[in-house]
């Protein structure tokens, strides 16, 4: 399933007009805006040119501990103890002591709010034993996503390692992966500002997350997700935002202040607003059942593979778009659950805007002699 989406993804990451890009004009070195549902990239910058990511390095530390409770792997009301080695990280930090526990729901909130580096590690061997087996789950996950320009040395951007780098391209389709596979995220990242209660043996504290997310506060429509600052990073930011329908991502890397990372945040996303219209079809596809061969069962069912959706930037007649089908007369055996069947295939004046796979809903097995044989004879003692 994520392959099929992957390479829809690089289908639609069509490039925009010049005279469009020329109206954006920004300071920092590189940045991407990304339609988050096509992930269609409306405007690049310098997107493939590695840098250091500092704390925007958290975003893949959020999405595998997601996914792990989505696994069933963790539960957010669990338990997680705080080693010497998470209590001693420095730079952004919630101040948690060794021994400390804190619920997995609260450190995630401390890792999206405040950009904890204490409860990023915290959570790291939580959920795979050692920070080290940790950053292995994120390359190994960069590289399921077609990350090409990302390797991480940790799971919280503290490093200043040359080894430790993305591209802005990389962190939209990691942001991307985020909010679209773990939705729960935005719970975290729309916060502004929260209170939780250290316990330890010196008794207990209260302490104030505060998002390092400014936007949240000065663009009405921001949605997270999360900034990034050291000195060999400078500023970065992936922000989300949701307007009209439309969730766009807009990454920032390397400006050279604080300020300017988050008005160039908020001008690519504007500029994306001002120009993109998303066709969304909205409309039931009313499928078949495909007559099966080399099997003992006749049909198998199919279902789309999601909702297809394309993003505008030429204001195209959405009424006039055409919905077909591509499948085949019949499925040969055997059938694998979640491979494609077909195409449902959208076109306007005859050109192909794109198409949405139709998938396989059942394994099916190629049945042999002995099956068929078999299957006579229950029909004859049963009949």
């Amino acid at each position: 399933m994520f392959l099929i989406t992957f390479c829809m993804i690089f289908a639609e990451c069509l490039s925009i007009p010049l005279k469009a890009r020329a109206q954006v004009e920004l300071q920092s070195p590189s940045v991407i805006l990304m339609e988050r549902s096509t992930g269609k990239v409306i405007y690049e910058k310098n997107a493939d040119e590695r840098r250091s990511p500092a704390s925007i390095t958290k975003i893949m530390t959020l999405l595998i501990t997601l996914e792990a409770v989505q696994a069933g792997k963790a539960d957010l009301q669990e338990e997680v103890l705080v080693s010497e080695h998470a209590a001693s990280m420095g730079g952004s930090q919630v101040y948690l002591a060794q021994g400390e526990v804190q619920t997995l729901d609260t450190m995630l909130k401390c890792i999206a709010v405040a950009s904890g580096n204490d409860a990023s590690v915290a959570v790291a061997e939580h959920i795979a034993g050692s920070e080290e087996a940790f950053v292995k789950m994120m390359n190994d996950k960069a590289q399921t996503l077609g990350m090409t320009g990302t390797h991480f040395v940790d799971c919280c951007g503290l490093s200043d390692s040359d080894d430790h780098y993305v591209t802005a391209r990389d962190v939209a389709i990691m942001s991307r992966e985020l909010t679209t596979q773990c939705p729960e995220i935005f719970h975290y990242s729309k916060i502004w500002m929260e209170d939780f209660t250290h316990v330890t043996r010196q008794g207990s504290n209260t302490f104030t997350l505060c998002s390092t997310n400014k936007l949240l506060k000065r663009y009405p429509y921001c949605t997270g997700l999360k900034t990034g600052s050291t000195q060999k990073a400078k500023y970065c930011i992936s922000a989300t935002a949701s307007r009209d329908g439309i969730d766009l991502i807009a990454v920032v890397m390397g400006a050279p202040d604080p300020k300017i990372r988050f008005s160039e945040a908020q001008t690519l996303l504007t500029y994306g607003y001002g120009i993109c219209k998303l066709y969304k079809d909205e409309e039931p596809l009313e499928l078949p059942k495909l007559v099966v061969r080399n099997a003992l069962e006749q049909e198998v069912e199919i279902t789309p593979d999601g909702t297809f959706s394309y993003l505008d930037i030429e204001n195209l007649p959405f009424d006039e778009i055409e919905r077909s089908l591509e499948l085949p007369e019949e499925a040969q055996a055997p059938i694998h659950a979640g491979d494609i069947a077909g195409y449902a295939v959208y076109t306007l004046h005859g050109a192909e805007l794109g198409r949405l796979p139709i998938l396989y809903q059942t394994d099916i097995e190629e049945a042999g002699f002995g099956d068929y044989l078999i299957y006579a004879l229950k029909a004859l003692l049963f009949s």
